[in-house]
């Protein structure tokens, strides 16, 4: 995900998954706007539960929350966010299946602990 030199760092919640509203609540944005930001940016693409509800992932999150500042602060169209997003490369390392897989884990002995 592309990081800008005037963005704010947020700490997001230690979770693998987001509800639309836990996600709005993050980027002080209401869940119409993620909805409509879905389908003007296609690299946010939440899941889905089997009863439809928008699941988003951590870099979701963070993508969304990358959108609002260029938007938002830096006042760009929502064109403009596109460009800038496809033109700035990312700084942020890719998780390979191995920490993906390490993280999954560690998230479900939480739930686990929590059950008990």
């Amino acid at each position: 995900m592309a990081e800008f030199k005037d963005m704010p760092k947020i700490e997001l919640p230690d979770k693998i998954y987001f509800k639309i509203g836990e996600a709005s609540r993050i980027a002080g944005v209401q869940p119409h706007v993620l909805r409509f930001w879905e389908t003007e940016f296609k690299r946010i693409k939440p899941k889905r539960t089997s009863s439809g509800q928008r699941m988003y992932r951590k870099k979701d999150v963070e993508l969304i929350l990358t959108i609002k500042h260029l938007l938002y602060v830096n006042k760009y169209t929502i064109e403009g966010a596109k460009n800038a997003l496809r033109t700035k490369p990312s700084t942020t390392p890719k998780m390979d299946t191995n920490d993906t897989l390490k993280e999954i884990r560690e998230e479900l002995v939480r739930i686990r602990d929590m059950l008990d």
